[in-house]
């Protein structure tokens, strides 16, 4: 079979919100589908016996953290990802664009035509970042998706910067073609917030020989505003038959939003950064559990929940790990974080189905909204 094979389900006659399947070598996606992140091949503090039983179809591994360790030899060695995580399910990997951008702020990096020359930030050694080694790279980690080694657009960004960092991805992309050999491949959209720049970048993307679309420099700063109209600027060149991918956007109601705009897959690291932090969600917005109010809690996390956290532990003992600093509590709010996405995202491919999505949308947001 081919590595990766898109097909539409069911469309939303009110959005452009669709419901679809993604079939992988290692398994199907059905989307619209959340993507954790899983940086150093762990979505951190859980097992991928934990994944799967909170329904977790696909995550995200970061190629430029796995590549300065464990290396590539060693994973080479494994034959890959899957075998090295214990992981049997689909694996999408990144380019390494977005460390680029991020390593720039600390002057830890070169960017040329040709690719990133950058310092590691473990012990300060010099490597260098081509398409053609991002592509060798992500083979190696025989990842299901890869995504096309791109210029992440820092933010904010004059015109000029903008067009000459789309340029250089565009180029980038198709030297990404050139050079990839396994799994499916996604060009990236880019051009900040400038309207001109994000259409041009779509039409030239989407002409391109790519498996699936994704969308990056949307979570680098820019105000939600700012992302929902790249988003609406994008959308209408899209290819129907093929994947979309948003890159790094999670919130609550960013979901709705990027959904509402046709895109099948997203990562965010939010709901498992926020559950380390104490901060939890529930159907009436997060709650964090470090403060004082709830330390005499009896009720679960969300009394509409029904994850093993809730099931087993109450917002008293959820504080009092966190007060402790015991890693059971990062554990426990990451299954709990974890699995309201994943049922909040369920439940949207339902509505979809069903015909009530916006309803679903806008009671699911004027009840977080109600209590701010």
């Amino acid at each position: 079979m081919p590595d990766c094979t898109f097909r539409v389900i069911h469309t939303d006659k009110k959005t452009k919100a669709r419901v679809g399947s993604i079939e992988t070598l290692h398994g199907t996606i059905h989307t619209p589908a959340f993507v954790p992140v899983g940086t150093q091949a762990t979505v951190k503090s859980l097992t991928p016996e934990d994944l799967n039983t909170l329904g977790v179809q696909i995550f995200f591994v970061n190629t430029y953290h796995t590549y300065l360790r464990p290396g590539m030899q060693v994973l080479k060695k494994f034959g890959g990802l899957h075998q090295f995580m214990h992981w049997n399910k689909p694996i999408i990997t990144d380019s390494g664009g977005f460390q680029v951008f991020s390593l720039g702020r600390h002057d830890l990096v070169k960017i040329s035509d040709d690719g990133v020359e950058f310092r590691s930030h473990w012990d300060g050694s010099k490597h260098v970042f081509t398409p053609e080694k991002s592509m060798e790279y992500q083979s190696i980690l025989h990842s299901d998706i890869h995504i096309a080694f791109d210029d992440c657009t820092p933010f904010p960004v004059t015109h000029t910067q903008a067009r000459k960092s789309m340029d250089r991805t565009h180029q980038w992309a198709k030297r990404s073609l050139v050079s990839h050999t396994q799994g499916a491949l996604y060009g990236v959209i880019q051009g900040s917030v400038f309207e001109d720049l994000r259409k041009e970048s779509a039409k030239t993307i989407c002409a391109m020989d790519f498996d699936g679309i994704a969308i990056g420099g949307v979570s680098v700063g820019e105000s939600k505003r700012e992302m929902e109209d790249v988003l609406r600027w994008v959308s209408p060149f899209l290819p129907d038959n093929k994947p979309r991918h948003l890159l790094g956007v999670g919130e609550i109601d960013d979901i709705f939003t990027l959904i509402s705009y046709g895109m099948d897959t997203f990562d965010c690291v939010q709901p498992t950064r926020l559950a380390r932090m104490g901060r939890m969600y529930t159907i009436n917005g997060d709650i964090d559990i470090t403060k004082k109010a709830y330390q005499k809690d009896c009720a679960p996390i969300d009394t509409q929940c029904s994850c093993y956290t809730c099931s087993h532990y109450s917002r008293a003992y959820m504080h009092h790990l966190f007060h402790v600093h015991e890693l059971l509590g990062y554990r426990l709010a990451t299954i709990h974080n974890l699995h309201f996405v994943q049922t909040l995202v369920s439940e949207i491919r339902a509505s979809i189905e069903n015909g009530s999505f916006l309803e679903l949308k806008n009671q699911r947001l004027y009840n977080i909204h109600k209590e701010e």
